[in-house]
């Protein structure tokens, strides 16, 4: 059986989409989710024999959309970009790291593909980039027009996210949309055996 690790994944909507098609999913954070999931540092684990690795690292430190704290997260942007270098690097054969659009772009390299939740059924806008090593980009499963109104449901009429301040405001907007979980579980899952 293939096995892949998702990482800094609590929703566990990737891994289970992938468990759909068959693979032994297994997401992993150190903060705690229900089922199959390691709660430890994803590091510790990128030697465990897996054939992919979905990873979402976490983009406080590294979305252009805080670029106006830049000049105070040096430190913390450093760290953040050689978790990503570390991830990329990975003794994975098939790998994806997912995140906004942020400083990797120009510190790292540019992502191989810019996808959106409108491609996958979802009225709703959030560019979310991939950065993908021996993955072919995705394509799109269900291609959404932009409303009447002129914006997406998530977004107001000046385009500014809808969701308010909140504690779990981070949670909510990470969360990968399922129709994005499930075009890389249908489409990654088919493509993704070790013998490839």
């Amino acid at each position: 059986m293939k096995r892949i690790i998702i990482g800094c994944e609590k929703s566990g909507r990737v891994r289970d989409a992938f468990e759909e098609q068959g693979w032994d999913a297994w997401s992993c954070d150190v903060r705690p989710s229900s089922g199959k999931h390691i709660e430890d540092d994803l590091l510790l684990h990128l030697d465990d024999g897996w054939d992919a690795m979905i990873a979402h690292p976490p983009c406080t430190h590294l979305a252009v959309s805080g670029a106006r704290y830049f000049s105070r997260k040096q430190v913390e942007q450093t760290e953040a970009l050689e978790f990503v270098q570390t991830l990329l690097n990975a003794p994975i054969p098939k790998i994806c790291l997912e995140n906004p659009v942020s400083i990797i772009s120009s510190r790292i390299r540019k992502p191989d593909q810019i996808v959106q939740p409108y491609m996958f059924g979802h009225p709703e806008s959030k560019k979310t980039c991939l950065w993908l090593q021996n993955l072919p980009p995705l394509f799109a499963t269900k291609l959404l027009s932009l409303p009447k109104c002129g914006h997406w449901n998530n977004q107001t009429p000046s385009h500014q996210n809808k969701l308010g301040p909140s504690r779990d405001r981070w949670k909510e907007r990470s969360r990968t949309y399922e129709g994005i979980a499930s075009a890389m579980a249908s489409q990654w899952g088919k493509n993704s055996s070790p013998d490839q």
